[in-house]
């Protein structure tokens, strides 16, 4: 008799339950998220019979848990919550939820609907590699946007100029003045022989003169804050600046890996051959891609994996396309940010990007509407391993024809 498994992940104790082909349950129980009870939901589904026997349906694709379960040799299937909830009438009609009873529900999806879930297939090493480096830097990245915001929105609010001097608050020499001028009564006296004098010490690049650099802290509006809350400013100034110094040097190292990496991994030649994609936009591409071709048999499976492929919604005389809010944030993110960099220097973009804007779609939808045409691109050079090459490409073919 086939055996199916359901998984209810959570934080501290996992629900498990076992049903058989006619749904009724053989087993049900919990194991705590630890490395003996982790070893415990070994030991209890063994009685079932051999691993690679019992598939196993749980909510999320990665984590300790499945780790676990697919070294042990089960098969894991992977089912997106929204499909678990959506599923919940068709057992009851009242609105509640138990861990217990997800692990069923689970399991009998697994049961009636199997045939719809790919089993999972973990990705190599360097791909995984390549991904926890991505995923970390964007996160990071994101930390130090907000930081940089903030920092931003203090120096407007006692002392603008600080905050104009360099074209970016957050470089390593806009944290070295602020650290060092952190309220506009330290930066008062500030002369042109003083500002050189700084500049030198911190291996300025010299892209803009020391006058020019004066003018704009003194052109700015000037702050009226007493001297009490100006101390007390400048010294949230030196505190975010002591929290993004570090970050930003740290973050550069990370890019440092992810450019490594990324240039070593075996399909980083064909994502990086794009235009425009350089090395850090190539990696969050590859990283969300994988190297699993079975993933993604059809260019239209990874547009609407990307959420570059609207949604139609058709009944009777009734026809209406919306925008795909379900999909991979992250591989939309990255595609997205590659065509918009692409239509700078590749004649066949461009011109699908204008023909968009000339049909009434704004900045963000014609941006959409040529990442979808570059997947059908993207997909089959990652479907053969075979790097982009213009002249291959039948879009730009017509284009210089038509020219």
């Amino acid at each position: 008799m086939r055996l199916y498994v359901g998984l209810d992940w959570a934080s501290s104790e996992h629900a498990v339950c076992v049903v058989d082909e006619q749904g009724a349950v053989q087993a049900q129980f919990r194991v705590a998220h630890s490395a003996a009870g982790l070893a415990a939901l070994h030991t209890q589904l063994r009685p079932f019979g051999e691993p690679a026997e019992l598939p196993v349906a749980i909510e999320r694709p990665s984590g300790v848990v499945v780790d676990t379960l697919v070294e042990a040799g089960f098969p894991v299937i992977p089912i997106h919550p929204n499909v678990v909830k959506a599923s919940r009438p068709r057992y009851h009609a009242a609105a509640s939820k138990s861990d217990p009873h997800d692990a069923y529900l689970l399991a009998d999806l697994l049961r009636t609907d199997g045939h719809r879930f790919r089993r999972l297939q973990r990705p190599s090493d360097a791909t995984r590699a390549l991904r926890a480096l991505v995923r970390g830097r964007d996160d990071l990245v994101a930390t130090r946007v907000m930081l940089a915001n903030q920092l931003r929105a203090l120096l407007d609010s006692f002392s603008p100029g600080a905050a104009l001097i360099f074209a970016a608050v957050d470089s390593p020499i806009a944290l070295a003045f602020l650290a060092r001028f952190p309220t506009p009564q330290s930066a008062a006296h500030l002369g042109e022989k003083r500002l050189a004098a700084f500049l030198a010490r911190q291996s300025y690049c010299g892209r803009r003169p020391v006058a020019e650099l004066l003018e704009r802290l003194h052109a700015a509006p000037v702050g009226h804050a007493a001297e009490g809350e100006a101390d007390a400013k400048g010294e949230l100034v030196r505190t975010l600046v002591g929290v993004l110094t570090p970050l930003v040097a740290q973050l550069q190292q990370l890019t440092a890996a992810v450019e490594h990496a990324v240039a070593t991994h075996p399909d980083g030649a064909v994502v990086m051959a794009f235009p425009r994609a350089g090395r850090i936009n190539a990696a969050q591409i590859l990283a969300e891609l994988g190297d699993d071709r079975a993933r993604f048999a059809t260019e239209a499976q990874l547009a609407a994996e990307a959420g570059v492929a609207p949604v139609t919604y058709a009944s009777g005389k009734h026809r209406g396309v919306g925008f795909r809010w379900a999909c991979n944030k992250r591989l939309r993110q990255a595609i997205t940010c590659f065509a918009d960099n692409s239509r700078h220097s590749a004649p066949w973009a461009a011109a699908v990007y204008y023909r968009a804007r000339a049909r009434g779609c704004d900045h963000p939808h014609a941006v959409r509407i040529l990442a979808r045409a570059w997947v059908r691109v993207l997909w089959r050079c990652w479907y053969t391993t075979t790097p982009y090459d213009p002249t291959h490409h039948g879009g730009v073919r017509r284009l210089l024809h038509a020219a």
